[in-house]
């Protein structure tokens, strides 16, 4: 787990001035850049929570249009909301855990900042936690919820395969393990934040996957609104590491998430290499020439999308990325080599193709990343 949010356990906030009341409930708002919609989540937390204690932290990624500027403009007036900028760090489900172990409150809610998850159904939520359960949900996919602001067919694809795949290794019933939108006990988070992954785009069932007990689920049905301002962070690329984050899971954390994530993005470059090499041979151009071209090409996805999801907390930017490219050329080409090597020694031995490989793929990809997050990524 990021180093930032473990240390993160020990802290408290400073003592309630005197003659005010300690909060009930702090709002986790992971953002960025979704300047428009700070000052209009505010208001309708406002009119929702009227009567309780309650606070707001927005978990900033240090967004270049000014999200932490909109949030301090209010925090300057009103205690109840607080600002996290974060410099260095990115990453939804470490900004929901900074947040979440920021707090002295009880409870602890994680809403999006976008304003497309409905707050009315924050009462209901806080009501289930006082009557026993462990988790509240909001969900689209009970009766009484939708997901009609979830634009684009494509999306609404994305949402229910990335649904399916997770109701497959749950160990406790939930119709929707996508959703961003719950609320749990500040003790329960701070029981499992050490062994959560922090990293990817859904933190609700890095927590369900992590308690070593089924915990107690209520679903309260929730209406996913349209958004109104700003950009939807939704991607293919987000499922990429949702699958990751599924396998890790699955194998109970004994292969690290980034060297999961590595070989995905690796099975992707191995279709991109027999696309381009179709398309060549198509256009022409021989078996050689046609394999070089493939294997750069397939090289250069690889490097990006791994600098995108993989390393996206690391990512390398301006002339960084070129030196990083130019390296991650000349590892993935020793990692080829040594796959050729040591399948063609296992072939003399052995006399079958399957083997060999096989093994030669996997020391080459086992080179590949040890040394790509050594002298590519670790770089500073």
């Amino acid at each position: 787990m990021d180093q930032s949010v473990n240390a993160a356990i020990s802290l408290r906030r400073l003592p309630e001035r005197e003659g005010q009341r300690p909060f009930v409930l702090t709002v986790v708002i992971p953002c960025y850049n979704e300047r428009a919609n700070v000052a209009p989540m505010v208001a309708r937390l406002g009119a929702t929570l009227e009567g309780l204690e309650w606070e707001a932290v927005f978990v900033d990624d240090n967004s270049p249009d000014g999200t932490a500027a909109a949030v301090l403009e209010i925090a300057r007036t009103d205690r109840r909301v607080r600002c996290i900028r974060r410099i260095g760090r990115r990453g939804l489900s470490s900004a929901v855990i900074e947040g979440a172990l920021s707090s002295s409150a009880d409870f602890i809610a994680v809403i999006d900042g976008d304003l497309q998850h409905d707050e009315t159904r924050l009462p209901v939520m806080l009501a289930a936690l006082r009557n026993g359960h462990d988790l509240a949900v909001g969900s689209r996919h009970v009766p009484g919820g939708d997901s009609e602001g979830l634009s684009g067919a494509w999306r609404h694809r994305l949402s229910t395969l990335g649904i399916r795949a997770a109701q497959l290794i749950l160990p406790v019933r939930l119709s929707d393990p996508m959703s961003g939108f719950f609320m749990l006990r500040r003790s329960l988070v701070e029981e499992l934040a050490p062994r959560l992954t922090s990293q990817g785009f859904k933190v609700l069932l890095d927590l369900v996957l992590t308690s070593p007990k089924p915990l107690r689920v209520r679903e309260v049905p929730m209406r996913f609104q349209p958004r109104v301002a700003g950009e939807s962070k939704l991607d293919a690329l987000v499922l990429l590491q949702f699958g990751a984050l599924l396998l890790d899971k699955a194998l109970h954390g004994l292969v690290p998430l980034r060297f999961i994530s590595f070989g995905l993005v690796g099975l992707l470059g191995v279709g991109v290499h027999l696309a381009v090499l179709a398309l060549a041979g198509a256009a022409g151009l021989g078996f050689e020439a046609s394999q070089v071209v493939a294997t750069l090409i397939a090289m250069l996805a690889n490097f990006q999308l791994n600098n995108t999801i993989t390393y996206r907390q690391e990512r390398l930017r301006g002339a960084r990325f070129w030196r990083g490219l130019a390296l991650f050329v000349a590892v993935c080409g020793l990692g080829a080599v040594a796959n050729v090597g040591i399948a063609n020694m296992i072939y003399t031995a052995s006399g079958g193709w399957t083997f060999p490989a096989l093994l030669g793929a996997a020391v080459g990809m086992v080179w590949n990343y040890a040394i790509s997050a050594t002298l590519v990524w670790g770089r500073r």
